[in-house]
């Protein structure tokens, strides 16, 4: 199995002493919402483009709003950063370090005041990925490779720990936050009741699997995987729907549309793919991202 960092608006950086994190904000009081609102309008542009029409109203010409992002250095970190994701209202970034810790940083969209931060400490090794709870903007799931994973209070930096099998490098969350599937180096799939803290069904595979998510309704389960298919099962029982041929390499990574219209599979083939979340069909391809 092999770990992917998240995060679309924010990047990990190694310093020569400490590593940062460069983080582009825009006016607006939510991060990511606002990033999530100019890509929306990055692809009405070039819909439009191709139509040879003018831009839909309120709509702006690729690229033109990223004028306005501010870059933001935030340090702490003692090493390299491997996972960031900005919680559910998009007020606090989580960071995930082979440091051992993670932090949560409460992001001060106009920059007026001095950058809050909380060092998340417990682990013994390297935390891999990090996820939020899509229900409540105060909590934050960390996957390890030291075969555990915590689930921590970001106010207070106190934690639950779920001990688990093997070394954790993806975790993700069900939508209504009940639960967490967790992914391993030995491409073990573990899923964890939040409510009970524990290992509700754990699978082996006999091949490479990656990164992990449910759809919005929580009823379908994706996998990718090593051998450039992504597997879609039922959820809660894990049955096969499909196996999706997305890609002539290995899929990495995956991310799911909030509105439940598209996910999206990163590859080692270099190209980005767009499937329908309903259909399972592929909708586009990227083969040049600008």
């Amino acid at each position: 199995m092999r770990g992917a960092s998240k995060g679309f608006v924010s990047e990990a950086h190694r310093g020569p002493n400490k590593a940062h994190l460069l983080v582009q904000i825009s006016p607006s009081p939510q991060p990511h919402a606002a990033a999530a609102v100019c890509r929306e309008r990055i692809m009405e542009g070039r819909e439009d483009d191709k139509k040879g029409g003018a831009a839909a109203p309120g709509s702006s010409a690729p690229g033109t709003r990223f004028k306005n992002l501010v870059s933001r250095e935030y340090y702490s970190h003692k090493k390299k950063v491997h996972s960031v994701a900005w919680n559910c209202i998009g007020t606090k970034l989580a960071s995930g370090s082979i440091d051992h810790t993670a932090r949560v940083w409460s992001i001060d969209p106009h920059g007026h005041s001095k950058v809050k931060d909380i060092e998340l400490k417990g682990h013994s090794d390297s935390v891999d990925q990090l996820c939020w709870d899509p229900k409540h903007p105060d909590t934050v799931a960390t996957a390890a490779a030291d075969k555990s994973i915590r689930l921590w209070d970001a106010r207070s930096g106190k934690c639950q720990v779920v001990e688990l099998s093997g070394e954790n490098i993806n975790i993700t969350y069900k939508h209504d936050g009940t639960h967490i599937a967790v992914g391993n180096k030995e491409d073990e799939l573990t899923i964890v009741d939040v409510r009970k803290l524990k290992p509700v069904h754990k699978q082996k595979f006999p091949y490479e699997i990656n990164e992990i998510a449910w759809n919005k309704t929580g009823d379908l389960f994706f996998i990718t995987t090593g051998l450039g298919f992504v597997e879609v099962v039922n959820y809660p029982s894990l049955d096969v729907v499909c196996k999706l041929n997305a890609h002539t390499a290995g899929c990495y990574c995956i991310a799911m549309d909030p509105l439940d219209r598209y996910f999206a599979v990163g590859s080692a083939d270099s190209l980005v793919s767009l499937w329908n979340v309903k259909e399972l069909l592929c909708i586009k391809t990227f083969t040049k991202l600008e």
